[in-house]
């Protein structure tokens, strides 16, 4: 079994709340990102709340949301399949759902570290945190 907070420098005080899942997700994100091995769709379920990466008929990984006031999300967990893992899944759709997110002209309150992570190695995506809300605080480098 993997140890599910290799990343605890990451965040204050060296403690780390990264499930097994996250912890995976977190490797794609902080390792070498590459474009997915599949060729998704992401829609925007609305009424759910949440993001979807679909292959054909198939939802294959969500970022499920909350809706704050008419300008801010708050991006919960990601989450990719199994079987769909450790392919760029994770970090495509985080790309995807940001690039909504700003094309919308929101801003985003990060409750998800893997989001996070993606944000700090990624800066050009810094400016849709909420300054007043940001969520979980940025990782320790």
């Amino acid at each position: 079994m993997t140890d599910p907070t290799p990343y605890a420098s990451e965040y204050p005080e060296g403690k780390s709340t990264l499930s097994e899942d996250q912890a995976v997700l977190m490797d794609e994100v902080i390792g070498d990102p590459h474009a997915p091995a599949f060729d998704f769709t992401v829609v925007k379920d609305e009424q759910a709340g949440i993001y979807e990466a679909v292959l054909g008929d198939r939802e294959i990984a969500g970022l499920p949301y909350n809706v704050a006031g008419d300008d801010r999300l708050v991006l919960l967990a990601t989450s990719v399949f199994p079987e769909y893992r450790r392919q760029g899944i994770g970090t495509e759709l985080i790309r995807r759902v940001l690039d909504d997110v700003r094309a919308q002209g929101k801003t985003v309150t990060i409750m998800c570290p893997v989001v996070r992570a993606f944000i700090d190695r990624n800066p050009e995506y810094a400016g849709l945190v909420d300054s007043e809300h940001p969520g979980v605080a940025q990782g320790h480098r």
